[in-house]
């Protein structure tokens, strides 16, 4: 099979074949149709996040169709679409899996990261985590649900009944949830840099009642904020914008520090929460929620051999919506 694999960090992907993966046991071998670019992939391939072994195959936004079942594989089929997200295996043993918070589980493994992701014509994934998807959709338009979405899910689900809502950084993950949070009937306020007046106007499209920059201060205090970009010098800005009793949620699995702030700033019952990962429950809902809503991915599709220049466009921020692999 075509594959695009890291060799190196920091260094661009390169075109390699590999042998076609074997599904063992609790295992699908999945033909992958499309597969989402995510900011997470640039971490890894910057070399960000720690004990990256090569070669590396990205991706965790993966649609595809089954077509091998490992031994004890039960509930999937052959030809069977299915969506596989970041969270790839868990023990399901340690306190955190036995509270419910499989996404805090310590020895977790995840797509594209320490499993093979789908930056490949096929993948194999565990068959716990392998979500059914519908036939009616277009596989490009659903790999970007299954982890900007379900990382936004998450997000919003912290931000608990707030109604006033501020998203920064108005990337994949944001124009999703805004689509959710505004059939909610939240109001949405969107902060992006401030000369990126493509991304504002595509915000105002979905919904947004106040787009403006970073730094800026809404026309009313937010209930709460979601923190999408992955830089730290947001924090602040988000807790000043937020209300007494707010709450600032980042959403990203890497950030930059956050500066010193003064207290005063959090002070007042103000929070400061992170999203880490998402559960296999996060997924079920929100697939289930996504197709009510409708919720629909603004998307660019690129082919496989052309990651890296998607790769880029993600990187200097001239992507609207969700860039989409298609082997």
């Amino acid at each position: 099979m075509k594959a695009m694999a890291l060799l190196a960090a920091g260094e661009a992907l390169s075109a390699i074949e590999l042998p076609v993966p074997v599904a063992g046991p609790g295992q699908v071998l999945i033909r992958v149709e499309a597969c989402g670019v995510c900011r997470t992939d640039l971490h890894l391939i910057d070399g960000d996040l720690p004990d990256i072994a090569m070669p590396l195959i990205p991706g965790h936004e993966i649609v595809g169709r089954v077509a091998a079942l490992g031994g004890s594989v039960s509930g999937l089929a052959l030809g069977q679409r299915v969506g596989v997200p970041w969270l790839g295996w868990t023990c399901g043993q340690c306190p955190y899996c036995a509270d419910h918070r499989e996404n805090l589980c310590d020895a977790a493994r995840f797509t594209g990261y320490q499993i093979p992701g789908g930056y490949a014509e096929y993948t194999v994934a565990d068959a716990r985590y392998c979500f059914p998807l519908p036939d009616s959709e277009d596989a490009v338009h659903l790999a970007p649900l299954l982890c900007a979405g379900l990382i936004g899910y998450r997000a919003l689900r912290m931000a608990g009944a707030a109604h006033r809502l501020g998203v920064y950084g108005f990337g994949a993950a944001a124009h999703l949830i805004t689509q959710v949070a505004r059939w909610q009937g939240r109001e949405v306020y969107a902060f992006t840099r401030a000369e990126d007046v493509e991304s504002q106007a595509f915000a105002r499209s979905l919904g947004a009642i106040w787009t403006g920059a970073s730094t800026a201060m809404p026309p009313q205090a937010l209930d709460a904020a979601l923190l999408f970009a992955p830089v730290g010098a947001l924090v602040p800005a988000a807790l000043r914008a937020v209300r007494k009793g707010g709450t600032v949620v980042c959403a990203g699995i890497h950030m930059s520090d956050i500066p010193a702030f003064p207290y005063s700033i959090l002070w007042g019952e103000r929070q400061i929460v992170s999203v880490a990962n998402l559960t296999r429950v996060d997924g079920e809902e929100f697939l289930a929620l996504a197709s009510q809503v409708p919720v629909r991915s603004d998307i660019r599709p690129f082919p496989l051999a052309s990651a890296n220049e998607a790769l880029t466009l993600l990187r200097e921020g001239r992507l609207q919506g969700a860039a989409v692999l298609i082997p």
